[in-house]
């Protein structure tokens, strides 16, 4: 292991992912440096100058790669559909990665990615930002302790958020299949990475049920209108944009997911997003097609079962997981474990202490940070210990969900492939 330095880096992608890691990457100074940003937005990239003097922007992560700046690594925060491109292009150039999930939208990219980051040699570390808070940690030190014997079976639930799935799912960007990619893979192959890694096991086989049942034509109330500042219903309505962002703008800022809508930081401009743009339409009167309720059997290898549910309908919180051993049941609700020791009849309540709550503007629970703070140590330092997972772990996760999708579209049980 060599003596930890200033890591230099590159961000490809300036959104809110992506600021958010330039975020942690400005309180951190003494460990990272950004060099410089490709992003098309030139609001994005003045955002990530002003906290980065000197940085150097650029239109298009194309003009990064041909200008050849000297970093360590690049950190890749676009759109999905546009992730497998750069990855490739950075890791033939020698660079280590940060690749925001997921890796791509189809397996055949997946895999692309991966074999090009082994051929050159070089890390790549995807932000399944589940495995790196403090919850996730204390789970992983109290299982392999031993106290609930074997796992036998588990279940995970992932409790989007009614608010949120409005927010990115309905009116947002990943809406859409063809615009992203399947909800599973879009917000759960952090799941299913978690899964395998809470438990030590790959998933082996999976069948999946779930489909868009609610945000869709047929469910709209009479006499909606098409936007919800021209709607009657608003006020009573739960999917209401003005109830979900200008409580947000007056209590805490043009934060996200204000920030994700518009610009602007006053109630004037809201509104005009509101009016004009994608956020201010009615739920029943977009055009998105991914799932809003999806669920998951699964066999592990060594034959321990789970379910995994994500839906839409829910408060908007951490997951909750309950893990059933041999000796000992496990229950978690992202803040604290309560572990029943069969043995002596006995309840022990574990406490994480204060991370933030589960979503994108509170920094996952500590996963953004724990991240970054892994992977910058791995490139500064020469030590793989810091990385959770690498790109076999990573396709792994992917593998299953493609698998999932499959067993979906088809009413099988379908077999997973080892990465």
């Amino acid at each position: 292991m060599s003596e930890r330095r200033t890591v230099t880096l590159a961000l490809v992608g300036a959104g809110n992912r992506g600021q958010t890691y330039a975020s942690w990457i400005a309180r951190h100074a003494d460990r990272a440096r950004l060099v410089a940003v490709a992003e098309p937005d030139p609001a994005r990239r003045a955002a990530v100058a002003a906290h980065h003097p000197g940085v150097t922007g650029f239109g298009a992560w194309q003009d990064l790669l041909a200008a050849g700046v000297d970093v360590d690594a690049v950190i890749i925060a676009t759109q999905d559909a546009e992730h497998a491109a750069p990855a490739i292009a950075f890791a033939r150039a020698g660079r280590d990665l940060l690749l925001e999930k997921p890796i791509a939208p189809t397996e055949r990219e997946c895999r692309e990615v991966v074999a090009a980051v082994t051929e050159a040699g070089v890390r790549l570390a995807v932000c399944h930002v589940l495995r790196y808070t403090p919850y996730t940690e204390l789970l992983v030190d109290v299982l392999r302790s031993g106290v609930v014997g074997e796992i036998m079976s588990v279940e995970h639930l992932e409790p989007v958020g009614w608010w949120h799935a409005a927010h990115s799912y309905v009116r947002g960007p990943w809406r859409s299949e063809t615009l992203a990619s399947p909800m599973l893979l879009a917000k759960s192959c952090h799941d299913l990475d978690w899964l395998s890694y809470v438990t030590g096991r790959r998933v082996a086989r999976v069948a999946s049920f779930g489909d868009l049942g609610h945000f869709r034509p047929d469910k709209r109330p009479e006499r909606a209108a098409d936007r919800c500042l021209d709607c009657v219903l608003e006020p009573d309505c739960p999917y209401s944009a003005p109830k979900l962002y200008f409580p947000v703008l007056r209590e805490r800022g043009a934060v996200w997911p204000v920030s994700a809508i518009t610009d602007a930081t006053d109630e004037a401009g809201l509104t005009e997003a509101l009016r004009t743009g994608p956020y201010g339409r009615c739920v029943y009167a977009c055009d998105n097609d991914v799932v809003d309720h999806q669920v998951l059997a699964i066999e592990f290898d060594g034959g321990a079962t789970g379910t995994f549910t994500m839906t839409a309908f829910t408060e908007q919180t951490h997951r909750q997981t309950r893990i059933f051993g041999s000796h000992g049941r496990i229950v978690g609700d992202g803040e604290r474990l309560s572990v029943l020791d069969f043995r002596t009849g006995r309840t022990v309540v574990h406490e994480t202490g204060p991370t933030g709550d589960a979503n994108a503007g509170d920094g996952h629970g500590g996963g953004d940070d724990g991240v970054m703070a892994a992977f910058v140590g791995s490139v500064a330092t020469g030590d793989e210990e810091f990385r959770r997972s690498g790109p076999a772990d990573s396709l792994a996760a992917h593998l299953a969900v493609f698998a999932a999708e499959h067993a979906r579209h088809t009413g099988t049980v379908v077999a997973v492939p080892t990465p």
